[in-house]
Parts: structure tokens; C-alpha cells; sequence
């Protein structure tokens, strides 16, 4: 099977110290044949601070040396992920308008500027569901502002909250009473031509996703795109073929990759 892991990150990433060529050749022995990085194209900090345009030399310059020198059989793609790229669009346009990229994931890591910006990862979740729900409340807001912006080409790990809310801080906060703003968000996507991930979080992560795959493909979604978010490179494709063997339990006939910001389909 043809497996391409779409979302996942480098040394180029302020949270990750992976070098791409072990990447790469680990890629190649867990039988992958694209990786598609995403590093982190950061304007804010995880406290709110805005910070200075991106340096985009040494992340194209890794990735020019290593499509010559990477293992055969793995293709390399160029992507970017960017979060809350909402809050300063012009910024993110012309930001992304200086690199040849392939795909582009838009994320919500951060409030919005009326909670005060800090990272939900920032936050002490436990015993506190009241708190649980301000702060989904608000992601919601924010991934429907990302969904409506004409330069995200998927919209990434949606269940990304419950990481620390859940699997962190030990609560059992689900989904379900945001069903009706979830389906706006991916009518939304849907209408633009844009998808959605199966994120698997390095391989921990799968069946949350399975509810909001299938109200995407009842509201007539076809465009799911697969990542592992490794920041290792131990962890890169990890749950990859497991999540496409989940898209096709569903239903998709195929999951997408994308080349110079078009979608491709590979086949289930």
C-alpha cells in the first residue's frame, strides 16, 4: 500500500530537534513512500507573543539537500503548518508566498485574542470540566475562522484539545455537544474545496476521529489527508496505516496527498 505521512515535523520546528535525513531513512525502512513535512511556521509563542516573519532559508535549504540525497522510493514533500493563521492573515499570505510549498495545515494551538492568546496546552485542565468547556467553546470559534480562509488547504488534528484535556489531565470531555458547530465547520471546508486530517498523535490516536469522519462523509467530504505530528523520527508514519484502514472501514474510497497545493487521491 501506498503510504504517505502528511503531517510531521523537523528540526526546523521550534518544538522538535529531528534531523530530516533520519527522517527520512526511517520513512524508508517503516515503509513509507511520501513524508510531507509541516513544520512549524510560527508568528506567535505559546504565552501570545507575536513574533518576527519566519526565516524560511533553513528550513528550504534541508529540504533541497535532502530531495537529492534522501533514500530512493521515498518522495519528499514540502508543507507548513500554521497556527491561529487567523489573527494575522496578511502576515500568514505573505509568509506563505515565499516558499514553492505543496500543502498548507492551519491549526488552532492558541486562544483567541479575547482569551489572551496562550497555548492550550498551557493550561491545568484537571477537575476543572467548567474550564474544559470555556476553552473548546472557544477553539470551536477559532477552527471555524481557519476553516473560512482561502489558504488552508486541511484543517489539522480537530480532537487536538482533548490531548491535554483527556489523555494529559484525566478528564472525560467528549465532542459531541459541539456536533452542530463541527458540522459548520466542515460544511464549511467542504464548500472550499478543503479537508481534513486523521491525526494519529505518533500512533495513540485513532478512534476519536471516526465520529467526525463520518458526519464529513454524510455532509459529502472526500478530502482526509493522514499525518503521524512526530517530532521524533522513531515516531514518523506511526499509526499511518492504521488511520487509512479506518478511512476505508468508513467508506472513502481513497485519502489525499497533495503536490504544489493540489489534491491527489491514492486509492484505499
Amino acid at each position: 500500500m501506498y503510504l504517505a505521512d502528511c503531517h510531521n515535523h523537523t528540526g526546523c520546528s521550534p518544538d522538535s530537534d529531528a534531523d530530516l535525513g533520519q527522517i527520512l531513512a526511517r520513512a524508508a525502512k517503516v515503509g513509507l513512500s511520501m513524508v510531507c513535512t509541516t513544520d512549524h511556521l510560527d508568528l506567535i509563542s505559546r504565552d501570545g507573543v507575536l513574533w518576527p516573519d519566519w526565516d524560511w532559508e533553513p528550513l528550504l535549504a534541508q529540504h533541497r539537500y535532502w530531495q537529492e540525497h534522501g533514500p530512493k522510493g521515498v518522495e519528499l514533500c514540502l508543507g507548513g503548518e500554521v497556527n491561529v493563521p487567523h489573527q494575522f492573515t496578511d502576515r500568514v499570505r505573505n509568509l506563505l508566498a515565499q516558499a514553492p510549498l505543496d500543502m498548507v495545515v492551519g491549526s488552532a494551538h492558541n486562544m483567541s485574542e479575547a482569551c489572551g492568546r496562550k497555548d492550550f496546552v498551557l493550561w491545568d485542565y484537571r477537575d476543572n470540566e467548567p474550564l474544559c468547556h470555556k476553552a473548546l467553546d472557544d477553539y470551536f470559534d477559532e477552527l471555524l475562522a481557519i476553516s473560512k480562509l482561502e489558504f488552508i488547504d486541511v484543517l489539522a488534528h480537530i480532537p487536538y484539545v482533548l490531548r491535554y484535556m483527556n489523555d494529559r489531565d484525566g478528564n472525560r470531555v467528549t465532542l459531541e455537544r459541539y456536533d452542530d458547530r463541527l458540522e459548520v465547520i466542515l460544511k464549511t471546508l467542504i464548500h472550499r474545496g478543503a479537508g481534513i486530517e486523521v491525526n494519529t498523535n505518533r500512533g495513540k490516536t485513532l478512534e476519536v476521529y471516526r465520529p467526525i469522519l463520518q458526519m464529513y462523509r454524510r455532509l459529502g467530504g472526500e478530502i482526509v489527508a493522514l499525518g503521524s505530528d512526530s517530532h521524533l523520527p522513531e515516531d514518523i508514519g506511526k499509526g499511518i496505516e492504521g488511520a487509512a484502514r479506518l478511512v476505508g472501514e468508513l467508506g472513502f474510497r481513497y485519502y489525499t496527498v497533495y503536490r504544489r497545493r493540489k489534491p491527489e487521491f491514492i486509492p484505499l
